[in-house]
């Protein structure tokens, strides 16, 4: 067995619903699968001293689970004031409009086709809600519209997809890009090294304790499977499924169709670049 702290991010042991931080508790979600890992997380943000909340991914179309966390508010003595959504995938977005009927909240999201009410989300937006804050911070890569929201008060980023408590996310092409995704990248590693930034509340997967070192296997791994195709390319593997199965040989097939948006993603980047 691997000792977590040895892992990449240093992912927390234990279980994923319940407190993570101070200020943020983890509702997971009964969408367990190869994409979604143990399922989406929805997380609950809110002073301790406050009666006001905010949720951060009201997660799938699922009844009880958007009722668990209502109900998980209310039993912490806090009502829902906000919704927001990382990006638009239904494992996280889909049931927004249902969760806001339920709270009575308005949805903020960078895409104006995910928001209920006026106001969206955009870069250098803080967010404050019951004394709680939150820094909106652009990170599109995985998809366009993804987001991320930076906790000072808790030295943390809550990060969608963009990085995961396990393993690495797919760049979603053609939605998603892989010169902006290395963009969003080097972006969250400034936040933990100039902002303080150590744990990484992520969409999937556990917490993880060390973001510095997560932002950095991901720009490492980014880097290998690039090189990797670049590679393949050169050894006559030109198209996308072609490259999938040289360069994922190790992978589980059945997560190939998800790899392969990512190799999408990694040809044009190389064909941008002149590098095939």
């Amino acid at each position: 067995m691997t000792d977590a702290s040895a892992l990449p991010g240093r992912p927390r042991g234990g279980a994923l619903s319940g407190p993570a931080t101070a200020r943020a508790v983890n509702v997971l979600a009964p969408n367990p699968s190869a994409m979604t890992l143990d399922g989406t997380n929805t997380w609950i943000l809110s002073e301790p001293d406050s009666d006001l909340a905010v949720v951060v991914d009201p997660g799938p179309l699922d009844d009880g689970h958007l009722r668990h966390v209502v109900g998980t508010a209310e039993r912490a003595g806090k009502r829902v004031a906000l919704t927001l959504l990382t990006h638009g995938h239904p494992d996280h977005a889909e049931g927004a409009a249902r969760f806001a009927g339920l709270t009575g909240t308005k949805v903020r999201a960078l895409d104006p086709a995910l928001r209920l009410g006026d106001e969206g989300l955009a870069a250098g937006d803080v967010i404050a809600v019951g004394g709680l804050e939150l820094r909106v911070v652009p990170t599109p890569g995985h998809t366009s519209d993804s987001l991320c929201f930076h906790l000072p008060a808790d030295q943390a980023v809550l990060t969608g997809d963009t990085v995961l408590g396990r393993g690495t996310t797919v760049v979603a092409h053609p939605d998603g890009r892989l010169g902006d995704y290395l963009d969003t990248l080097r972006r969250l590693r400034s936040l933990t090294v100039d902002d303080g930034v150590h744990t990484v509340l992520p969409g999937h997967g556990p917490v993880l304790e060390d973001a510095q070192g997560a932002v950095e296997f991901y720009l490492a791994h980014r880097a290998h499977r690039l090189a990797q195709v670049e590679t393949a390319v050169e050894a006559g593997h030109r198209s996308p499924a072609e490259v999938v199965a040289h360069v994922y040989a190790d992978v589980d097939r059945s997560l190939w169709p998800a790899a392969e948006l990512s190799v999408r993603a990694q040809l044009e980047y190389l064909r941008e670049h002149g590098l095939i």
